[in-house]
């Protein structure tokens, strides 16, 4: 009898961008779910990797969540954040830009994984996106309605809404 081999899957979660989609949403999900959710979901699969990213206050910013997320089996990338000041609003904004790390591990594990599911709705990655397609990579991408780049919901395979998602992910 042949069956159908597990596919390998791979699962970046752009932490800065998550946070907002979240906080609009009014929910928070649970990184422990979502392994859970994304692995048994429509395509049983074996989880290859699992990245986490996240700008940090000061080092010891989000000390325990980032142990937790650890001990979940994700790899924790952090950056710290810096302070731009925008001359418009005259207002100090925070921001530690993921992108480059989050395609840079992308494609480095490429070829250990056959999907991928992006937590994000940066259009920054439409590019990446699209050249991981053309090696027969699929690709979901999660984000909310009004924070998901046109650009990134064209390139990608299947784009789903964390909304639709909620009761399989949300944090108890």
């Amino acid at each position: 009898m042949h069956t159908q081999p597990l596919s390998r899957l791979s699962i970046f979660v752009d932490g800065n961008n998550m946070f907002y989609a979240q906080q609009k949403n009014g929910w928070f999900f649970d990184p422990k779910r979502v392994l859970e959710y994304f692995t048994n979901e429509t395509v049983p699969s074996t989880l290859i990797n699992a990245f986490w990213y996240t700008g940090l206050k000061d080092p010891q910013d989000q000390r325990g969540f980032r142990d937790a997320l650890i001990s979940l089996g994700y790899t924790v990338r952090t950056k710290i954040l810096k302070e731009y000041y925008d001359d418009n609003s005259g207002r100090y904004s925070q921001k530690a830009n993921l992108d480059i790390e989050i395609v840079v591990d992308m494609f480095n594990t490429a070829a250990q994984y056959d999907r991928v599911v992006l937590f994000s709705g940066d259009g920054d990655f439409e590019r990446a996106i699209e050249l991981l397609r053309s090696k027969n990579t699929h690709i979901t991408v999660v984000s909310t309605e009004g924070m998901i780049a046109r650009e990134l919901r064209n390139a990608t395979d299947r784009y789903i809404d964390l909304n639709s998602v909620r009761r399989y992910i949300e944090k108890d």
